[in-house]
């Protein structure tokens, strides 16, 4: 009988070492994450699989998988991310849900639409058109859209669509930064519900930094689902050129 059970015992430990230390690399080092929406397109397009760097930031509860981790303010070696980061976060009025968005402000910031233009501090943030490009809709379809190239206070440069300069979210008060928070936008800016929109609204609001999940730094691969009708189209759907894509 024990002989039989000791048995047992080393037949289970190889998978539970195998589980084990898949948990932990997920907590501490790194974990995928599948994108299904076009908010961040051109940065990240619908069907991306990112990989997302998990100490960046520190570690919170919601470093856990599943967040599991224990209810505490603050973050273990916590740090702030850079204006500019595109960041994996949970949602905080539903922290089931993990959203990525880049990082537009940092405590104590002063942010603004006016005009469609972002203002961070007072100042307009520098834009230039670089061209046009093909954003995908939420159907599958794809349409032309301009392309620009934003500056960041800080010096780090990111491509936006934008198809208009009077939408919903194109005009804002200002807003300013509560401490152990950023604000997140979308660089798919007329298609995005960011930190523009109050989370008692429905929208995201200011994002406490414990609901940091990982910076997203590379894209693994990309399968455009939305427009593969069945799994036999999913082949001719994969996007070769998004494999190890950095962000």
């Amino acid at each position: 009988m024990i002989k039989a059970l000791r048995s047992i015992l080393n037949w289970l430990a190889e998978p539970a070492l195998v589980g084990a230390v898949m948990v932990c690399a997920t907590t501490a080092i790194a974990q995928p994450f599948y994108v299904p929406s076009g908010s961040m397109e051109p940065t990240i397009q619908i069907g991306d699989a990112l990989l997302g760097s998990k100490f960046a930031y520190g570690y919170s509860r919601y470093s856990v998988p599943y967040g599991v981790g224990p209810d505490a303010s603050g973050r273990l070696f916590g740090r702030l991310p850079r204006r500019g980061d595109v960041v994996v976060f949970r949602l905080p009025r539903d922290p089931s849900v993990s959203y990525v968005k880049r990082v537009i402000g940092l405590p104590g910031d002063h942010v603004q639409m006016i005009h469609g233009r972002l203002v961070i501090n007072g100042a307009e943030v520098p834009l230039k058109l670089a061209g046009t490009g093909q954003v995908e809709e939420e159907d599958g379809s794809h349409r032309s859209i301009a392309r620009y190239i934003e500056t960041l206070p800080g010096g780090v440069q990111h491509p936006i669509f934008k198809s208009g300069w009077d939408g919903p979210l194109d005009d804002t008060a200002d807003m300013v930064v509560p401490r152990g928070h950023v604000f997140m936008m979308g660089d798919n800016r007329d298609n995005s519900l960011d930190s523009r929109v109050a989370a008692q609204n429905g929208g995201v609001g200011m994002v406490p930094v414990e609901n940091l999940v990982a910076r997203a730094d590379i894209t693994l691969g990309s399968v455009d689902f939305l427009n593969a009708r069945n799994p036999v189209g999913w082949l001719t759907r994969i996007r070769l050129s998004r494999f190890l894509h950095l962000i």
